[in-house]
C-alpha cells in the first residue's frame, strides 16, 4: 500500500512538472514569424491538460511571463475558433481561468478572448462582471461580439438594472453593437456623399467638446484611428496626458505616425515619444520596437513645430508697421516700435480655454520668426459678419470671411488671396463651414506661389501672391506671419508650420576655394563614393546613414588620401554610432586595417561604461579624446580631422578634442591591447563606417596636405 501510494505521487510529480514545461515550451515559439512555425506549438495545446492551462494562467499573472503567453492564448483563439467542439472546450477552459487569474492584466486578456470565441457557455460568466466596477466595460464589449440574442439580452438586462458608471459602459457596447455601416449603392442609387479626411477630425473634435464623460471620449477618440495626416496625430496626441484616455491615445498616436512616415519635426517627435512608453501589454512587442526605430530615423530638421503653445503668446509679437516700412527703420527705432506694439497685443489677443483669440481692436499678431518657403495648418473660426485672413511673408492675403457678407463680394468664399490684382484672388469653390463652425486651412507656399485647402478642398491652386507694399516688385523672399485683426472676433487653434528647405547644396567658400580643398558631398550625389551606397541615401541635402538598406555599411571615398584636412559636419541620433576611417582599405574592419576615429552619441546611457579610447573622437583603441563637447542630439555639429604624418588632430565645435602622435601612443603596445597593423598605412580611403545606426552628414570638403 505505500509503496503504491509513493508510485501514484511520483506520477503526479511527474505530470506536473511535464504540464509545466509542456507550458512553457509550448509558449516559447510565440510570437512567431510565420505560421508554419506555430503549427506544432497549436497542436500541442489542443491535448493540453488542466494542468497545463493552470500553469498558463500563472505565466499571465507574472510580468516577465506574460507577453510570449499572451500571443500564445490569443493565437490558439483564432486556431480553435471556427471548430465548434474546440471553441466550446476553449471557452470552458477560459471561463475557469476567470476565477484563477488574479491580475487585471490576465482577467482583461481572457474576457478579451472569450468574446472573440463567442461561445453561448460564457454568457452567464461574463454577465456576472457586468456588476463588477473594474471590469464591466471589457465584459461588456464581449457580450457585444457574440451578435447572438441571447448576449444583446444579456446586456438589455444588465442596463435596466444597472446605474452609472456600470449603465454607460454596457449602453456603449449595446451601441457598438447595433451599430451598422451604410448601405453599398448600386448602380442606380446615388453615392452617399463621405466626409473628407480633415471635416471628419473637425467634427471629432466638436464631439470630444461635447463629451460628458470617459466612455464617450473614448468612442470619439477609437474614430481617429482611421485618420491620417498631421491634424489627427495631433489632436489624439492631446489626451496622452489624460488618465482615462493615455493609453488608448498612444495607441492611435504611433500608428498614426507610422503610417505616414512624412510626418517629422519637434512637434511630431514630442508626440511619439510621449506616448512611447504609455504602449504596453500585446501591442508593445512590435509596435514598440517599430516606433522606437521611427523616431531614431526621424529627420529633425524642416519639420512641423506648433506656433502657438495653447497658453500664452510665446513665438508672437506686434505688429510694426509693413515690412517696407520696417526695412527703413534703424536697429533702435524698431526696437522701441516693437516693446510698443508686444505690450498693445497683450490687450488685443488673448489666450483662453487653449484658443488664440483676437477681440476685435487692435492689429495683427506677427511671428517672431520669419518665412521664406513654408506649409502650414491652422484652424479659424469666425462670428457673424467675420472678416479677418492670414497674410504670407509680411503681405496680405488668405482671406478669412462670412459668406453671406454679399456687398463685399464674400460669397465667393474663404481662401482666396484676396489682394491680388492681376493673379487669381477667387476661390476655386466655396468649402466654408457654418458661421460659428471650426474650419482648417492647409497653405503651402514656395517661391511667390501659393496654395490653399480649406477644410480639405483645394481652392487657390499654385497662385502667385502679388506684392501688396510695392507691385513693381515680386513678394519679399522671407518676412513674417500674420493674423489678420480686422474688427471682428476670430478664434484660432492647433497652428503648425514647417519650413521648406530651398537649395540644399552645399559650396565651398571662397576662402576654401583658395586653400585647395575639394567638395566631397554637397547634398546633391554620392559620386566621389565608393561602398554601400544602398546603406547611405542623399536626403534634403544631407547623406543619411540607412540601417534598412544593410546596417549602413562603409561608404569610403573614390580616391585615397594620405596627408589631409578633411572637414564635415554630422547630426546624431539618440544612441548614434558610427565611425570615421582614414587612412584604410576598403576590406576588412578599418578599426584595424586602417584607423578610425569614433562618431558616437557619448552621452547615452548605454555607452556610461566605455573606455576611454572609445568615445567620441578617439583613435579607435589608441588614442583617448575628451568629452564633453557635442551638442544635444539633433543638432549639427561641425568637425575637422587633420592627418599629417602619425600626428592626428580632431577639433570639435571649435575645440580641440583629440590631439597625438599615434606611433608614440603604440610604441608600447595600444590602450586596448590589440593589433592594429593599419595605424602607420602611409594612404588609404576615407570613409563612414555605419554600425546600424541612423547618423546624417553633409558639407564635406578635404585638402590634401
Amino acid at each position: 500500500m505505500k509503496k503504491s501510494f509513493i508510485s501514484l505521487l511520483l506520477l503526479f510529480v511527474f505530470v506536473s512538472v511535464h504540464a509545466q514545461d509542456n507550458a512553457s515550451k509550448t509558449t516559447a515559439a510565440f510570437p512567431y514569424q510565420k505560421s508554419a512555425e506555430a503549427k506544432p506549438a497549436l497542436a500541442s495545446m489542443e491535448s493540453w491538460g488542466k494542468s497545463s492551462w493552470k500553469e498558463l494562467y500563472s505565466m499571465l499573472d507574472d510580468d516577465s511571463l506574460k507577453l510570449k503567453a499572451t500571443y500564445a492564448l490569443d493565437a490558439y483563439a483564432h486556431h480553435v475558433a471556427l471548430d465548434p467542439s474546440m471553441k466550446k472546450k476553449t471557452a470552458s477552459l477560459l471561463n475557469a481561468g476567470l476565477s484563477m487569474v488574479k491580475s487585471r492584466y490576465a482577467k482583461d486578456l481572457l474576457i478579451q478572448e472569450l468574446g472573440l470565441l463567442g461561445d453561448q457557455t460564457s454568457i452567464k460568466p461574463l454577465s456576472k462582471l457586468l456588476k463588477d466596477e473594474v471590469y464591466c466595460g471589457a465584459a461588456a464589449r464581449a457580450l457585444a461580439t457574440f451578435k447572438t440574442e441571447a448576449a444583446t439580452a444579456a446586456l438589455n438586462k444588465a442596463l435596466l438594472s444597472s446605474k452609472a458608471p456600470f449603465s454607460q459602459h454596457i449602453q456603449a457596447a449595446i451601441d457598438n453593437a447595433n451599430f451598422k455601416l451604410p448601405m453599398t449603392m448600386t448602380s442606380l442609387q446615388p453615392a452617399a456623399s463621405t466626409k473628407n479626411n480633415t471635416q471628419q477630425l473637425l467634427d471629432l473634435q466638436d464631439q470630444m467638446a461635447a463629451a460628458k464623460n470617459p466612455v464617450q471620449q473614448r468612442n470619439i477618440l477609437a474614430k481617429t484611428d482611421h485618420l491620417s495626416g498631421l491634424g489627427a496625430l495631433m489632436f489624439a496626441g492631446k489626451y496622452l496626458t489624460d488618465p482615462n484616455l493615455k493609453k488608448q491615445a498612444a495607441l492611435i498616436v504611433a500608428r498614426i505616425g507610422l503610417k505616414d512616415k512624412t510626418l517629422s519635426g519637434k512637434a511630431v517627435r514630442d508626440v511619439l515619444q510621449l506616448a512611447q512608453p504609455l504602449i504596453s501589454g500585446t501591442d508593445s512587442a512590435i509596435l514598440v520596437n517599430k516606433l522606437r526605430a521611427h523616431l531614431n530615423a526621424m529627420p529633425y530638421d524642416h519639420g512641423f513645430v506648433s506656433l502657438f503653445n495653447g497658453k500664452d503668446l510665446t513665438g508672437w509679437k506686434g505688429l510694426v508697421g509693413n515690412p517696407v516700412s520696417r526695412s527703413k527703420m534703424s536697429e533702435q527705432e524698431l526696437l522701441l516700435a516693437e516693446a510698443a506694439a508686444n505690450t498693445k497685443a497683450q490687450q488685443d489677443w488673448v489666450v483662453k480655454d487653449g484658443l488664440l483669440i483676437f477681440t476685435g481692436h487692435g492689429d495683427n499678431l506677427c511671428t517672431v520668426k520669419k518665412y521664406g518657403d513654408f506649409e502650414m495648418y491652422v484652424d479659424w473660426k469666425i462670428t457673424e459678419k467675420g472678416d479677418a485672413g492670414i497674410y504670407l511673408r509680411g503681405s496680405p492675403q488668405v482671406q478669412i470671411w462670412d459668406t453671406s457678407r454679399r456687398e463685399v463680394g464674400a460669397q465667393v468664399g474663404s481662401g482666396g488671396l484676396y489682394n491680388n490684382q492681376k493673379n487669381q484672388k477667387i476661390p476655386l469653390s466655396v468649402a466654408d463651414n457654418k458661421v460659428g463652425e471650426w474650419n482648417t486651412f492647409h497653405i503651402t507656399m514656395i517661391g511667390e506661389k501659393v496654395s490653399v485647402e480649406l477644410n480639405g478642398v483645394l481652392v487657390t491652386d499654385n497662385v502667385v501672391l502679388e506684392n501688396y507694399w510695392d507691385r513693381k516688385i515680386p513678394i519679399f523672399i522671407k518676412e513674417q506671419i500674420e493674423l489678420q485683426a480686422h474688427g471682428t472676433y476670430v478664434a484660432y487653434r492647433n497652428i503648425f508650420v514647417r519650413e521648406i528647405p530651398g537649395n540644399l547644396s552645399s559650396v565651398l567658400s571662397d576662402e576654401e576655394k583658395q586653400q585647395g580643398f575639394d567638395m566631397l558631398f554637397d547634398g546633391s550625389n554620392l559620386n566621389n563614393w565608393i561602398g554601400n551606397k544602398t546603406g547611405y541615401l542623399v536626403e534634403n541635402g544631407t547623406m543619411v546613414v540607412n540601417p534598412a538598406g544593410g546596417s549602413g555599411g562603409n561608404l569610403y571615398t573614390a580616391k585615397e588620401y594620405g596627408d589631409f584636412e578633411y572637414r564635415f559636419e554630422f547630426q546624431l541620433t539618440p544612441g548614434a554610432n558610427n565611425g570615421l576611417g582614414i587612412r584604410t582599405p576598403t576590406e576588412g574592419d578599418a578599426a584595424y586595417v586602417g584607423m578610425e576615429l569614433q562618431i558616437l552619441d557619448n552621452e547615452a546611457d548605454i555607452y556610461k561604461n566605455l573606455n576611454a579610447y572609445q568615445y567620441h573622437g578617439s583613435v579607435y583603441g589608441v588614442i583617448p579624446a575628451k568629452r564633453g563637447f557635442l551638442k544635444p542630439t539633433g543638432e549639427w555639429n561641425e568637425e575637422v580631422v587633420v592627418a599629417k604624418g602619425s600626428k592626428i588632430k580632431v577639433i570639435l565645435n571649435g575645440q580641440v578634442i583629440m590631439e597625438g602622435d599615434i606611433k608614440e601612443a603604440s610604441k608600447n603596445g595600444t590602450a586596448d591591447h590589440k593589433d592594429h597593423p593599419g595605424l602607420h598605412n602611409p594612404k588609404g580611403h576615407i570613409g563612414f563606417l555605419g554600425h546600424g545606426s541612423v547618423v546624417r552628414f553633409r558639407n564635406i570638403r578635404v585638402k590634401t596636405l
